[in-house]
């Protein structure tokens, strides 16, 4: 299993970004798939998650700002994020769910494969 994030970098206060994460060495289209950030400091928290179906939850301080998307085709997946402002600043890693999405933002826990992250600075 391998999970490859890129797309990150250095953007303005209200830039956007789009980062993907192209999956391997599973059946992408079958995982629910998430993304999650960690800054300096804190603990790696959910930015939201999608499911086989395309059916996405986030988090409350992304919500309106960034969208999740899969492309099960090229097994890829998505995040656009979009008015970034500082507090967004993070590592950024992808995952995939060890069982099905749930109708919550799900844990760290309930994902075993992770990507090795790609840096976002807002400044």
């Amino acid at each position: 299993v391998q999970l490859v994030e890129s797309g990150g970098g250095l953007v303005q206060p209200g830039g956007s970004l789009r980062l993907s994460c192209a999956a391997s060495g599973f059946t992408f289209s079958s995982y629910c798939m998430g993304w999650f950030r960690q800054a300096p400091g804190k603990e790696r928290e959910g930015v939201g998650q999608i499911d086989r179906g395309g059916r996405t939850v986030y988090a409350d301080s992304v919500k309106g700002r960034f969208t999740i998307s899969r492309d099960n085709a090229k097994n890829t997946l998505y995040l656009q994020m979009n008015s970034l402002n500082p507090d967004d600043t993070a590592m950024y890693y992808c995952a995939a769910g060890m069982g099905s999405c749930k109708r919550w933002l799900m844990p760290v826990s309930d994902f075993g494969y992770w990507g090795q992250g790609t840096q976002v600075t807002v400044s």
